[in-house]
């Protein structure tokens, strides 16, 4: 009767939660009045609810360490393949954009702005803008050259858009192609500190054309002045992120070489500035064609006098 009152107290555990050495051994009494010998509690052989929890947490750690190597193995004629290509969001193209804006002296454009997730949303969506932007302004411009002209009717110029299309485009994927191709030649010719590779430097060509946006704009104005000092302003500002970026990759190369790449690659973007200046903003040709309908008007008013008398 005494064990039977000193199992109905409260006792006391020890810190591990189990029961005092006195009480381990001791009976126990159930419902039907039977004794019972309290076996001492066992050490859990199996694994823990914390060791499993760790297990689940490698697993799933394992798991999502592998998606990224299974969408960098997709095959390349699978959308999924090109869907990492446009993995950006709006501040990091804005970052990108201002970047290739403001280029600063010992900051690579690539490292600091590209290599961590390279993309081709902004590079395509920059020259289609610039494209659009060059035709429009195009119009524009030659439909204020003519304004006040009764003779002038005003007929949209729709291929200005392919041939924009064209030049651009033509120059943000063929030049970085070329360019890859002739710096991975040297490479395997020179140990060079730095390599890009065929993405990385179609983002710098597209990045690089943001600027004439805003300079292509200003080309509606019909003025030599101001849309030479937007041209030289552009150029300046996109040529040279690019000398400041690609440099680093040609330096270790000969001199003539290294000299040579940087003036092929200014002189190609030059080309591209002042080609689209000429060819969609010429005012001599505007000019030409308002002198020859003035000499049309003179020579057929004399005509008309004639028939009058």
């Amino acid at each position: 009767m005494a064990n039977s009152d000193f199992l109905l107290q409260f006792q006391e555990f020890d810190e591990d939660g189990k029961l005092p050495i006195s009480i381990r051994d001791s009976t126990s009494v159930d419902m039907d009045g039977i004794t019972k010998p309290q076996k001492a509690q066992s050490k859990q052989t199996g694994p823990t609810a914390l060791e499993l929890e760790n297990d689940d947490v490698d697993t799933d750690d394992a798991k999502a360490e592998l998606l990224p190597n299974e969408k960098r193995g997709m095959p390349f004629w699978t959308f999924e393949y090109y869907q990492t290509f446009f993995n950006v969001d709006t501040q990091e193209v804005k970052s990108r954009i201002f970047g290739s804006i403001l280029p600063w002296r010992g900051k690579n454009f690539v490292s600091l702005h590209i290599r961590s997730n390279p993309d081709l949303y902004g590079p395509f969506w920059i020259c289609a803008t610039l494209v659009f932007a060059i035709a429009i302004s195009g119009n524009i411009s030659t439909f204020l050259v003519h304004r006040g002209d009764p003779q002038y009717k005003y007929v949209p110029e729709f291929r200005k858009v392919t041939m924009a299309a064209t030049a651009i485009y033509s120059y943000a994927w063929l030049v970085p192609l070329a360019l890859w191709g002739f710096l991975t030649w040297r490479n395997s010719k020179i140990v060079s500190s730095v390599s890009y590779s065929f993405l990385e430097i179609v983002c710098v060509y597209g990045y690089s054309l943001s600027i004439y946006i805003p300079a292509v704009v200003l080309w509606i104005i019909p003025s030599e002045g101001v849309r030479w000092f937007s041209i030289v302003a552009a150029l300046c500002l996109s040529g040279s992120v690019l000398v400041m970026t690609f440099w680093p990759t040609i330096r270790d190369d000969r001199p003539r070489v290294a000299g040579a790449i940087i003036m092929t690659i200014v002189a190609l973007h030059v080309l591209l500035a002042v080609g689209c200046k000429a060819y969609f903003f010429s005012t001599r040709e505007d000019e030409n064609t308002s002198k020859l309908r003035q000499v049309e008007e003179i020579k057929a008013q004399p005509t008309l006098k004639t028939n009058a008398v």
